[in-house]
């Protein structure tokens, strides 16, 4: 007899059918590092077109050599919290430098970026007290939400007039907070926030930028979504992960020095957490430093980005609204998708298919995200192929 509890599971057979099919996308095991081009278990060699790593970091011999370091220094782990035993002088090093790059007084460092936006949220937001999210925010955001003891509200992606409407029906002086994506990770568009902070300053609301796929793509110098706008004093708080363009693995809050205390201290994802190991947070430290050094890697992502969004819509294809290196290809159909995938996998070009619930009901489609590192060789054959799969199903 089968028990209550795990039924669900044993009636999960929808990954089963795809995989039958030979369709299946997730877990593809990959031999070598994040490179540009990759090799597949089976020894396929295939251009990465679906990495973060925006900045082509991740396989940088001085990352890599300052990961190295920090193991022989300090060990393979803090074995503790960052509240008892687990800080090390280089977590401190680094909360100072991305306090300073982002433009706020203090950071405070988690092990992973979905971490950050649990214990954030859920420690800031309590009872009595509201969260309003986009509707497309990132799942950590929303969980993090959902951990809170507030209510969670949330607004039309991107529209300020129900956002308006939202603030509009809440108490005044009851707390609140809006949190969203300043480049949202499916759909590759920028949030207003021009418009969110003039109605947070309106309705007594503090303003959290995610700036996990933003922080050393927009602004200035890659400091992320506030400082692209100029807004960096009346956005409150600013997260990021570590896993896009700083090349490695963890998160970090950036706020006045009053938030980052209060979060130090109240912060269950951060008092009850492994701290994060000394190899993610050397590399994270020296992948910031290249960054602010190299702005060819921002500029070079930016000539990609505008290129491959004039070549991918001239084909033919729906990008929607991506305005940045997240290019989505909006196919609609779930196996379509799937399809497309496995086509364009044979061909040599790695993407990533996204279908629901991570999208909305026929809307699956085929994202792109593309490195600083990119050659225009690489470039030049993703578009043969992405002509050569388009035309093959009918979709241009």
């Amino acid at each position: 007899m089968t028990k209550s509890l795990l039924r669900k599971c044993i009636e999960f057979t929808e990954a089963d059918r795809v995989k039958q099919m030979g369709l299946y996308p997730y877990f593809r095991p990959i031999t070598t590092g994040q490179h540009t081009w990759v090799t597949l278990e089976n020894g396929k060699k295939v251009l990465m077109m679906g990495s973060n790593s925006y900045m082509g970091l991740t396989d940088d011999p001085r990352v890599i050599e300052a990961a190295v370091e920090a193991v022989k220094k300090y060990g393979t782990g803090c074995a503790g919290s960052r509240f008892l035993n687990g800080t090390l002088v280089i977590h401190k090093e680094l909360e100072e430098e991305l306090a300073d790059f982002v433009g706020k007084e203090a950071a405070l460092l988690y092990s992973t970026g979905f971490m950050v936006n649990q214990g954030v949220i859920s420690t800031l937001v309590g009872k009595g007290e509201y969260v309003i999210t986009d509707k497309l925010d990132h799942a950590s955001i929303i969980d993090g939400a959902r951990l809170s003891m507030g209510k969670m509200v949330r607004f039309r992606h991107n529209d300020m007039n129900h956002l308006e409407q939202v603030l509009a029906k809440l108490p005044r002086d009851a707390g609140k907070l809006i949190v969203v994506d300043g480049i949202f990770s499916m759909d590759g568009d920028i949030a207003k926030l021009p418009e969110i902070v003039e109605l947070a300053e309106k309705y007594n609301a503090v303003v959290m930028s995610d700036d996990a796929h933003a922080l050393g793509v927009l602004g200035p110098n890659g400091e992320g979504t506030p400082a692209h706008f100029g807004l960096t004093d009346r956005v409150e708080i600013i997260m990021a992960t570590f896993s896009k363009s700083l090349a490695s693995v963890g998160g970090f809050v950036a706020a006045s020095r009053d938030i980052i205390n209060y979060l130090q201290h109240h912060s269950r994802a951060l008092i009850f957490s492994a701290s994060p190991p000394p190899a993610a947070v050397a590399a994270a430290k020296k992948a910031l430093e290249i960054i602010k050094t190299e702005p060819w890697r921002r500029q070079r992502l930016w000539e990609i980005t505008h290129f491959m969004q004039k070549e991918i819509k001239g084909m033919g294809y729906d990008i929607g609204v991506s305005e940045t290196p997240i290019i989505p290809i909006i196919v609609g159909d779930f196996l379509t998708v799937l399809k497309m995938n496995k086509m364009l996998e044979d061909e040599g070009v790695f993407v990533n298919p996204v279908v629901p619930p991570a999208v909305q009901p026929n809307q699956s489609l085929i994202r792109l995200s593309f490195m600083a590192t990119h050659t225009d060789e690489d470039l030049e054959f993703a578009l043969e192929k992405l002509r050569k799969v388009g035309k093959a199903l009918g979709i241009i």
